[in-house]
């Protein structure tokens, strides 16, 4: 994985981890309301859902941080498969948002526009290997 495409998955786990943060304990604070659009006498309605969507969310910004730091590492399909696979759901997840509740589209602009700019630069930045790479490889 190139280096944009690891500064981007690095900015997109620590957004999911600081949303995932904000979802879970920060939910029924009035300065999220445009953010989130929960008014105080849904609070107790939603707790759960936001809760555990806060975890959800956490928990897939620790999976691209693993898979930041594999890619780093001897371990570049598996850190790439990680990044890519988180990715491509919050696309699905930012467009399953938009078309579930339009009021919220920059809500999902913000959830699937990075992922995207995330995957494009992970397949941007994948280059076959050379002839001459591959025959060096092989005969190693």
């Amino acid at each position: 994985m190139g280096g944009v495409a690891q500064v981007l998955a690095a900015i997109e786990a620590l957004t999911l981890l600081v949303v995932g943060v904000l979802e879970t304990f920060f939910f029924r604070e009035p300065a999220l309301y445009a953010i989130f659009l929960i008014e105080p006498g849904e609070y107790d309605a939603v707790a759960l859902w936001t809760r555990n969507v806060g975890v959800y969310n956490m928990l897939m910004g620790v999976t691209v941080a693993v898979g930041v730091l594999l890619a780093r590492g001897r371990r570049v399909e598996a850190g790439r498969a990680l990044v890519l696979a988180i990715s491509a759901m919050h696309v699905v997840l930012g467009v399953s948002l938009v078309i579930t509740a339009p009021e919220l589209w920059l809500s999902a602009v913000f959830e699937s526009g990075l992922a995207l700019a995330v995957i494009i630069a992970v397949l941007l930045g994948r280059r076959p290997a050379r002839r001459s790479e591959a025959g060096a490889t092989r005969a190693a």
